[in-house]
């Protein structure tokens, strides 16, 4: 979208104060994202009624007939199967018509920290849970070229781009709606580029887990050995009814895989707790499966009713209250796993790609390969250094979740 404008003659403001339009990219997933989401948009257009505001992304794209109705005070609607149409309403010529049309326009600003950049590999998903409302924004999965993906990782690398984070729905089904499953064919392309970078993967279902990537990582240090598969639940019953084909003796089984073929291997996962008809028994299971897992990092959440989804209609839907507890005795548990985790790092030289400087301090902010953006831990290097660039630390101490560490001397 920044792109389209900037085409347009268009420039980004420092701040709502100096702009002429707000554009608020909402979110459609879960009964909370839709709340703020909204509250974001109107809060805006009331603290600046001169100005034009424009809904746009996910719940946009989920209700926009319905909230242009109940919010004639915003100035425009737009989903998210044609950015580029964002010139339209800012101009006031009208959207484009409808229609899933993914322009690749190169993008003239990153919006993540120096040195990091996403890399989108496909849209949609086809996967099918039943609590989940994706497919019903984003519609079927829809995979980029090979091509077109390399393409752009050479474009960020001539940028000085020193990670890259491949994200998609479901990674590991990258390529399925074509001739069948093509992850380790991007990476083998990626893998032929020269120069020093990472390679982030994020979002892979473990039901789909394409094996031979493991062969391609263990081969080039590049490709960061960090995973984040969720497996939602451990019990055979529920996982059944979320339309997830796993089970947990082969969950562990994949695990297990993962770490005997890349021994630095950190794994993040994700739980949902308080699905319709998760018993106390279902729910051990999932305790029981969680500590058998090892997880390094692990982010849980309470299940939200969705419209149009399966289990909006499901019996048994389990009180709030029992969902919530549930969700404090896994996060509970995940505490000292998490900083066990961390505490073997303490001794440690590894390579730090820094974020920010400290103000006022001699210090800066970075990320290792076991912490990816916005939901790990970060490392405080005590040391002002320049954002966007790679530093050899010693880890020295773990607080909390982040670790702290000093540049390690040549």
């Amino acid at each position: 979208m920044m792109a389209a404008l900037q085409r347009k003659g268009w420039s980004l403001a420092e701040g709502p104060e100096a702009a002429d339009v707000l554009i608020v990219n909402t979110c459609g997933f879960i009964s909370a994202a839709k709340k703020e989401s909204l509250e974001t948009t109107l809060e805006l257009k009331a603290r600046y009624p001169g100005k034009k505001v424009i809904m746009v992304g996910c719940l946009s794209e989920r209700y926009g007939k319905a909230l242009e109705d109940q919010l004639p005070e915003l100035d425009g609607f737009l989903g998210n199967k044609d950015p580029a149409a964002i010139v339209g309403l800012v101009e006031g010529t009208g959207a484009a018509a409808p229609g899933t049309r993914i322009p690749r326009l190169e993008r003239t600003r990153l919006l993540s920290f120096p040195g990091t950049a996403y890399v989108k590999i496909a849209e949609g998903c086809a996967n099918r849970c039943t609590y989940c409302a994706i497919p019903l924004i984003r519609g079927d999965l829809s995979s980029r070229p090979v091509e077109s993906i390399t393409e752009e990782v050479r474009g960020l690398l001539r940028r000085g781009v020193k990670e890259l984070v491949l994200i998609a729905q479901d990674l590991g089904s990258f390529g399925s709606d074509r001739d069948g499953p093509e992850l380790p064919l991007l990476l083998r392309e990626i893998a032929s580029l020269p120069g020093q970078f990472w390679v982030r993967l994020l979002y892979i279902h473990p039901d789909k887990f394409p094996r031979g990537i493991l062969d391609i990582m263990a081969a080039d240090p590049r490709f960061l050995p960090y995973f984040d598969l969720p497996f939602q639940h451990a019990s055979p019953g529920i996982l059944r009814a979320m339309g997830r084909r796993g089970v947990p003796e082969a969950n562990l089984g994949l695990l297990e895989e993962i770490r005997l073929r890349l021994p630095r291997a950190v794994i993040r996962s994700t739980f949902l707790v308080g699905f319709p008809g998760e018993s106390d028994a279902d729910f051990q299971r999932l305790l029981d499966f969680q500590e058998k897992a090892r997880f390094d990092w692990l982010g849980a959440f309470t299940y939200s009713r969705e419209e149009d989804t399966p289990a909006y209609s499901m019996k048994d839907q389990v009180p709030k209250a029992v969902a919530e507890k549930r969700l404090r005795e896994v996060e509970s548990r995940q505490t000292p796993a998490t900083a066990g985790a961390l505490d073997a790092q303490v001794g440690r030289t590894l390579d730090i790609l820094v974020e920010e400087r400290v103000d006022g301090e001699d210090m800066s902010i970075g990320r290792a390969y076991l912490h990816a953006p916005d939901v790990d831990g970060l490392v405080v290097v005590r040391r002002s250094l320049p954002p966007g660039e790679w530093v050899r630390a010693r880890i020295t101490r773990r607080n909390g979740v982040d670790l702290e560490a000093e540049p390690a001397h040549e």
